[in-house]
Formats: structure tokens, C-alpha cells, sequence
């Protein structure tokens, strides 16, 4: 069972940054797929980015160029870094592990079995 624990939120200004943090109890099978999500009010949960076990990435269009998806294997830690923050991005967002997630080339919540319990990103 892989545990997620989310840090580094908070508020932001446009354009400004912000890292986000996830650190995974331990990085095994289950935590082969890698992903960051983000929910505003009254918004589905959306894919943001997500890494594969390879080091393969992909991002939601509306972050491409903007942020990151880097990963610490020495501290167990997962990162979305986020630059020229719109307001647009205020959200919660969620750290998710799964064992096969990445193979389907999307990123979806429902493929995910492992969540974090979120960190609040605030842009104005």
C-alpha cells in the first residue's frame, strides 16, 4: 500500500511559482505511475502531469511549457514545479500513485489507486 503526502501549497502571484512536494512511503511497484491532479470548486478533478517508471513524462495541455513533474529517488519525493502561475491554476491538488496508470497515455483520476489528501494552490 503506497501513502502520499502532499506539501508546499499555498498562495502565489500571476506569474509567480511554486513547488509542490509528495512524499511517497516507498517506491514500489504500485508507485511505478506517478501523477499530479488538480480540482477547483465545482470543477471535475483534472490531470495535470504525470511520470512513468522510465522517467517518460506528459503534461495536461494547459501546463505544457509551465510546470514540471521532477522526482527525488534518494528521498522518496515526487515535485510539480510550477511557473508563470495563472489564476486559472488555483486548485487543489493531489499527489496519485498506481502500478500501470501511465500505460494508458492519459492521464485519468480513475486510473490512479493511490491518493494524497491534497495541498491548496491559491493565484491572484
Amino acid at each position: 500500500h503506497v501513502q502520499l503526502v502532499e506539501s508546499g501549497g499555498g498562495s502565489a502571484q500571476v506569474g509567480g511559482s511554486l513547488t509542490l512536494s509528495c512524499a511517497v512511503s516507498e517506491y514500489t511497484d504500485g508507485a511505478h505511475c506517478m501523477g499530479w491532479f488538480r480540482q477547483a470548486p465545482g470543477k471535475e478533478r483534472e490531470g495535470v502531469a504525470a511520470l512513468d517508471y522510465d522517467g517518460y513524462s506528459r503534461y495536461a495541455d494547459s501546463v505544457k511549457g509551465r510546470f514540471t513533474i521532477p522526482k527525488d529517488n534518494a528521498k522518496n519525493t515526487l515535485y510539480l514545479q510550477m511557473d508563470s502561475l495563472k489564476p486559472e491554476d488555483s486548485a487543489m491538488y493531489y499527489c496519485a500513485a498506481d502500478r500501470s496508470a501511465c500505460y494508458s497515455g492519459y492521464i485519468a483520476p480513475g486510473d490512479f489507486a493511490y491518493w494524497g489528501q491534497g495541498t491548496q494552490v491559491t493565484v491572484s
